[in-house]
């Protein structure tokens, strides 16, 4: 007689099982029912945990856009094996689409003018490990910043711009940003206007960090617009450059301290400092798993700012 538990088995062989390995998928493409049920089915097909989903319909342009954080533990879902399966999903709903591992540090381009508060801070940002980013070059129309770029290694280009030269800067600004194989361009308080072909080369992997909350108080001294208008709180907002003057679409924006009414300079100037240095890493960290699926800006040129 077979006792109870001798029918047991007894394979004690471990399961197989791997450390968790993090992905994240951006996606957009025409509204259609049943998106999401595409998505959660792919993900659930291959025994992948999804730990954060983001989603938005825009109603009047008719589109989608998402965003999946995942995890899996099989080893056979390599970020390649992935994508494979995931390009036949997305062909039928003509998606645009992107999947990585979520610890991929992208490759950041920054442009500066003489204002070097967002740059050093993206700098140390990134040297630290706050940003998942590797700067790979800085690019500015002053020399100012020249030593601090060398003390953290990284290459300097100063390119002076003119309107005689603007052409042939925006040309070399190009060369450099295809050298380095950058991924995202940082305006970084870069007080010069870019032209429509530059836009439009840089289009959805470019974005501007704007000193006050948008969509209000656009376009040059915006403290001071928000100071005549007695706002109290002020911030910062990240947004894709389009051709509009600063409508691109919004990635991030926060508050960085508060309009003074007792000194009308001297307030401006210190929470002009506080809240775009301590907005600007988040909004282009933010960025990143957004960059192929809300990266949709027009081409065009981005107007309005100061010149320094």
């Amino acid at each position: 007689m077979i006792s109870p538990s001798s029918a047991v088995s007894t394979d004690r062989s471990p399961v197989s099982r791997h450390a968790p390995v993090e992905y994240v998928l951006t996606l957009d493409c025409p509204e259609a029912p049943g998106i999401v049920h595409t998505v959660s089915c792919f993900h659930l097909g291959r025994d992948c945990d999804i730990t954060d989903n983001q989603q938005f319909s825009d109603r009047r342009a008719g589109h989608f856009f998402m965003r999946v954080r995942f995890a899996s533990t099989g080893a056979a879902n390599t970020a390649q094996a992935l994508r494979q399966d995931f390009a036949t999903v997305a062909s039928p709903s003509a998606m645009r689409w992107h999947l990585d591992r979520a610890d991929t540090r992208r490759r950041v381009l920054i442009m500066v003018s003489r204002d070097g508060r967002c740059l050093n801070d993206l700098l140390f940002r990134a040297r630290s490990g706050d940003l998942p980013a590797d700067v790979v070059a800085v690019v500015s129309n002053h020399p100012n910043h020249e030593a601090l770029t060398g003390w953290y290694g990284i290459p300097f280009f100063h390119i002076p711009v003119t309107a005689a030269t603007r052409q042939s800067a925006e040309g070399r600004l190009v060369e450099i940003a295809d050298a380095c194989d950058a991924e995202l361009v940082v305006l970084a308080r870069y007080m010069q206007i870019l032209s429509a072909d530059l836009c439009a080369r840089l289009a959805g992997r470019a974005i501007n960090i704007h000193h006050s909350f948008l969509p209000s108080f656009k376009g040059a001294k915006p403290y001071h617009q928000a100071y005549e208008h007695g706002v109290k709180a002020v911030g910062a907002t990240a947004h894709y450059v389009t051709a509009e003057l600063d409508e691109g679409p919004i990635i991030a924006a926060g508050a960085g301290g508060a309009v003074l009414r007792t000194d009308a300079r001297a307030g401006l100037r210190t929470n002009s400092r506080s809240s775009t240095s301590l907005w600007s890493p988040r909004g282009s960290s933010m960025m990143y798993p957004l960059l192929r699926s809300c990266g949709r800006g027009r081409p065009g040129a981005l107007r309005g700012q100061r010149r320094s």
